[in-house]
């Protein structure tokens, strides 16, 4: 549904009062314009006498961006998705004690799906940072910052997805899940922050 709507409708949506789209799925819409940008980068490279030794390299960057491009487009409804499963989760009957114990089982089932798909999208905008390094530092450089957005905007995708992990971590009781997942977000939160350096520094303003 969203992915075939409209910019400004879209814009509209997430601004209303509906608790959907929300944080997680404006991560992914901001992982997927991230990655549209080093397929445009990609895109002015391919071709060019003058980046001939790194046309080949460059058409993969540009393929692996379109597939994220799209994946992460389609991620923008499934984030939602999964908002709606916790929502109604906590929406069920809880008058008698085999519902409670439905409800209860139900809330932490859609509370693991809640996490588990932003840190997905978390790990595709990651995915999307490492190929705006490459065609930040071989892509046309006329396009050089156009590349360095998509790196800062996917940054952002990366950070913006693992937050909305947490907040959802700090409602499960699986130690084993939350332990795995914490120490993932962790791992993947360093990784984010230094490739960003490393990029930016690149770029050579």
């Amino acid at each position: 549904m969203f992915e075939e709507m409209k910019l400004n409708e879209f814009i509209d949506k997430v601004a209303s009062s509906d608790p959907v789209p929300g944080g997680g799925s404006v991560s992914a819409m901001a992982g997927s314009t991230a990655a549209a940008l080093s397929s445009m980068v990609s895109g002015l490279t391919i071709g060019k006498k003058k980046y001939a030794e790194v046309e080949e390299e460059i058409k993969e960057i540009k393929i692996k961006a379109d597939e994220l491009k799209d994946k992460l487009l389609k991620d923008i409804e499934k984030d939602s998705e999964a908002f709606d499963l916790v929502m109604k989760a906590f929406g069920m009957p809880k008058s008698t004690d085999e519902e409670k114990a439905k409800r209860k089982e139900a809330i932490q089932t859609s509370m693991k799906k809640a996490a588990e798909v932003p840190f997905d999208v978390a790990k595709s905008c990651f995915e999307v940072m490492k190929l705006a390094e490459v065609v930040v530092e071989k892509g046309n450089k006329n396009a050089i910052t156009d590349g360095a957005v998509s790196a800062m905007l996917a940054r952002t995708a990366v950070l913006g997805a693992l937050y909305n992990v947490k907040i959802n971590l700090d409602s499960i009781k699986d130690d084993d899940f939350v332990e795995k997942y914490s120490k993932e977000v962790k791992d993947l939160e360093e990784k984010t922050r230094e490739l960003e350096e490393v990029i930016l520094s690149k770029v050579g303003f």
